[in-house]
């Protein structure tokens, strides 16, 4: 199989995280931070250095790394950890129904505001149009690094910028930028980072993250044990614990940790480049198929992220994503839970279909992706 729907989840995963799995079941699977026995205090310690890893990768301090069910709890725990009544948030027109539906619901409940900035490709005009937006009850901007349908990058250390100016809170959904991208949450001036293991990290599914700034408190929106103050009746007030109910998944953490290891070993800027160059590739010979109808610009180091949304002839994208899996093909059709990017590119009616290389992508499987498309 040509696997090109690595948006949704990257694979294959490295030899390295697959056996930093397996390893972790056999010696590690003990309740980390539930017992002074050995064992679970080994646990303990590879969950917390995997904890230090991930904060030294995204600069913060490891006590406000978060580990979390995916990107979704974590971008759930930020809005609704943020929110008091009365406050306006800002979102972007390119964002995942992660962030759209979790706003919205906080609208329908008559607890909060939120406005939609339009999309623009020029950096200096999108932030304008969140500046346009601010009110004096704007409690945060929260947006995507990247668009999971278009690939089209936010401006986020200009979004940084402009929130500390008016002192409010930036978060980011970094779903489709970890890994991807260089992130430094100190200086890109951002409050919240919410992040999926399992793509741009290469880690398993169902392991996620949420990496707090020094200056950000949440309010719990999850209750339970935390093996710390179990005397009380309410959560921790420190971190992690305070965000951290439940049980850890030591196996998916450790998961984590070899696949971010992996990340760092081949280099982020060296993986950006090799996918970029794929989308660009690919970008090239869409471009010149006449059947071919594709939705941005050519694809731009930094503005881009490696990500590829096209149709062919009047065939809806559901239609063209089975047709190429027949061929071996593996690519998505539809709306990719991003109803806001369809509608700010017209798309809505017909979905798209999404490519997206990875690391393992290799230059061969883009030509024969090529050749199937011209065939269909």
């Amino acid at each position: 199989m040509v696997y090109l729907d690595n948006c949704a989840t990257t694979s294959p995963k490295p030899d390295s995280v697959i056996n930093a799995v397996s390893a972790s079941l056999k010696k590690y699977s003990y309740n980390s931070g539930r017992g002074g026995y050995s064992e679970a205090v080994a646990a303990g310690s590879r969950v917390f250095s995997v904890r230090q890893s991930l904060a030294d990768f995204l600069n913060c301090e490891p006590e406000r790394v978060v580990f979390t069910q995916n990107c979704t709890l974590a971008l759930n725990m930020a809005i609704k950890g943020l929110a008091e009544k009365g406050d306006h948030f800002i979102i972007s027109s390119l964002e995942h129904n992660a962030v759209y539906r979790c706003v919205h619901s906080l609208y329908d409940e008559g607890l909060c505001t939120y406005d939609i900035a339009p999309f623009h490709f020029d950096a200096d005009a999108q932030t304008r149009e969140f500046e346009a937006l601010i009110k004096p009850e704007t409690k945060a901007i929260i947006c995507t690094y990247s668009s999971n349908v278009f690939g089209c990058v936010l401006p986020v250390s200009k979004l940084g910028a402009l929130a500390k100016k008016h002192g409010i809170k930036l978060v980011v959904d970094g779903a489709q930028g970890v890994g991807i991208f260089d992130i430094d949450m100190k200086r890109d001036n951002i409050s919240v980072l919410c992040g999926a293991g399992h793509k741009g990290l290469y880690a398993p599914l169902a392991i996620g993250f949420l990496a707090l700034n020094s200056d950000t408190e949440l309010k719990p929106i999850i209750h339970g044990g935390t093996g710390s103050d179990s005397a009380k009746p309410y959560q921790p007030s420190f971190y992690p614990d305070r965000l951290e109910a439940g049980s850890l998944s030591n196996c998916l953490i450790d998961g984590l940790g070899a696949g971010l290891s992996f990340v760092k070993a081949r280099g982020v800027d060296r993986i950006y480049s090799h996918e970029l160059k794929l989308c660009e590739y690919i970008y090239d010979s869409l471009a010149y198929y006449y059947d071919a109808k594709l939705y941005t610009s050519y694809p731009k180091p930094d503005l881009s992220a490696p990500v590829l949304s096209f149709n062919i002839k009047d065939y809806s994208s559901e239609k063209t994503a089975s047709l190429l899996a027949e061929k071996g093909i593996a690519v998505r059709g539809g709306l990719h839970c991003a109803v806001l990017a369809h509608k700010c590119f017209d798309t809505l009616e017909t979905g798209t279909v999404r490519l997206c290389p990875s690391v393992f992508t290799t230059e061969a499987q883009a030509d024969f992706f090529i050749k199937s498309v011209k065939k269909l």
